[in-house]
Order: structure tokens, then sequence, then C-alpha cells
């Protein structure tokens, strides 16, 4: 299966320097899992990073620096709870994270919670959606990363099947419908809600809270 749709550049880079925040990197790392093309790319960004840190000139510490670290000497980490490998499937960068029940949000699609804590209002969350679905015509309060592990969709940017990533802002509205013959399943990292458009959208905006 070939990948089409990838993160930007900018992504890419913001991902290897670190700067993305926890929702926008899990995004980016499930991406990533999936596609060797990106891997590589990463690497590059890495190596770029790398090669410009050994070319500033670094700052004077601190007089105190010394014993601030040897105060942290033996001081244990708190501890991480340790997961047992995902015998399910999905990609490997959500073992780190809780995973809550499926639950029906509208016919033929569901939402599922992954344990990423909430900050600047983005949250992440997968979503279930049967074969021909066509969901609601939509825009973004804010953006809204997705990857798709299983299944396909389409929408007005093309066709987004397994290990596809779509970047999506406030400016741009979807009409995205489920392919035939699988169920698709998504990684989604959405800040904000999404708008539901049209008549009967508006009508089921009180009832979908995504």
């Amino acid at each position: 299966m070939t990948i089409t749709h990838h993160p930007t550049e900018t992504t890419l880079a913001s991902f290897a320097t670190g700067t993305l925040d926890e929702a926008r990197a899990l995004a980016v790392a499930t991406h990533l899992s999936l596609c060797p093309q990106c891997r590589t790319m990463q690497h590059k960004f890495e190596h770029v990073g790398g090669a410009l840190l050994d070319r500033v000139t670094p700052d004077a510490m601190a007089p105190d620096a010394l014993q601030h670290a040897l105060a942290r000497i033996g001081t244990p980490e708190p501890a991480r709870p340790v997961r047992a490998p995902r015998a399910d499937g999905l990609p490997e960068p959500l073992s780190a994270y809780e995973l809550g029940p499926w639950r029906w949000i509208g016919r033929g699609v569901q939402w599922r919670s992954v344990g990423v804590p909430i900050e600047n209002h983005l949250r992440v969350f997968m979503l279930k959606a049967a074969p021909g679905i066509h969901l609601p015509r939509h825009r973004h309060v804010g953006s809204e990363w997705t990857c798709v592990f299983e299944g396909a969709f389409t929408h007005e940017g093309g066709r987004f099947g397994h290990g596809d990533f779509d970047e999506a802002d406030e400016n741009i509205e979807h009409d995205p419908r489920v392919e035939e013959g699988a169920t698709c399943i998504c990684l989604v990292a959405l800040q904000g809600n999404i708008v539901l458009q049209g008549f009967f959208g508006k009508l089921l905006q009180s009832f979908i809270r995504i």
C-alpha cells in the first residue's frame, strides 16, 4: 500500500526538534510508525539539528550549576506504569496510552478516547466508521490532524488510506465519505471542536460532542 499524504516538512521538523505538543506529536509518531519515507526525512532533520548544535557557542554555566546537578543525583524519577505490548494491531505509539471503550456517536460511527492530557484545547481520540458512511460536512474551530491506519476515506483533498496523514485547519471544510469494503479507523488530534454544516448537521450538533 502506497502512502500518498504526509505531514508537511515544517511539521516533521517540529517533531524532530521536540517542539510539538503531545497530542499532535502522537499523531505524527503514528504516521511515522507506518511510513518509511517520513522516518528517513525525520532522521535527516535530526542530523541537521545536531550539526547546528555543534556550531553553537556554549553559554557559561551558572556558578551553582554543579551543586544543583549533584543535589539531583540519587533523586528517583517518578515511575511510569509499564504496559503490556498491544495485541490489537494498533500502531505502536498508542501502546503508551490508555484507550477508552468504543462509543456510538452516530449511525455507523464510533469514538474512542486516547489518554493524552488535554493541552491548549487539543485532545486525541480514535474514530471508526463503517464502510460507505458519508460523514456530515464540517469545519474546524482549530486544527485537525488525522492519521489513517485501517480502511480509507475520501474528501475534497483526495483519498486517504493506510498510513496517510491529513492536516486541516479552521479554513478547511471537510465532506468525508468512507470507502466501501472496509471499516475506516483513524487517530485524530483535534483542537477545539468540529462544527457540522448544513441543516441536518446543525440538528446533530447538540448530540455529537467531538
